[in-house]
């Protein structure tokens, strides 16, 4: 496994938390995306395409802190509890299916493992904790 990382989930405040974590931690934000940058994102409501779909800064080697908005046009909410994930970069396909497949027992699966419009292999669940995790293959950048 390549590393283990932070998502956090904010309520249409997600630049600014995001701002302020860079302000203690430094660096440059790795990725940046808003709602509207996604394909579909034209569709979305007026009010959401400016709030933040996937945003990462760097903190320490690989780790990172990662955030998005929770839209509530999607029905999700944010309450203490639910505004994380515990997400897993893993070294290929198999190792991602085999992370998945095993910490996913028992528990709800949110999305299941699949390619990715951002150049992933990408899943999330609930394991039979109520902990909540996302698995991660990026798949590598050809020139």
């Amino acid at each position: 496994m390549l590393s283990t990382n932070f998502y956090l989930h904010f309520m249409g405040n997600t630049e600014e938390a995001m701002n302020f974590y860079k302000s203690v931690f430094g660096g440059e934000f790795e990725s940046f995306m808003r709602y509207s940058d996604v394909p579909g994102g034209e569709k979305m409501a007026a009010q959401d395409k400016g709030k933040i779909m996937h945003l990462s800064l760097p903190i320490a080697g690989n780790q990172m802190i990662m955030a998005t908005d929770t839209l509530e046009s999607m029905g999700r909410g944010v309450v203490f509890g639910n505004n994380y994930h515990i997400s897993l970069e893993a070294e290929s396909e198999a190792e991602a299916d085999n992370i998945f497949t095993a910490l996913s027992a028992g528990g709800t699966i949110e999305a299941p493992l699949n390619k990715t419009f951002w150049g992933a292999y990408f899943g999330m669940f609930t394991d039979k904790f109520g902990v909540q995790w996302m698995i991660n293959y990026t798949y590598p950048k050809t020139q």
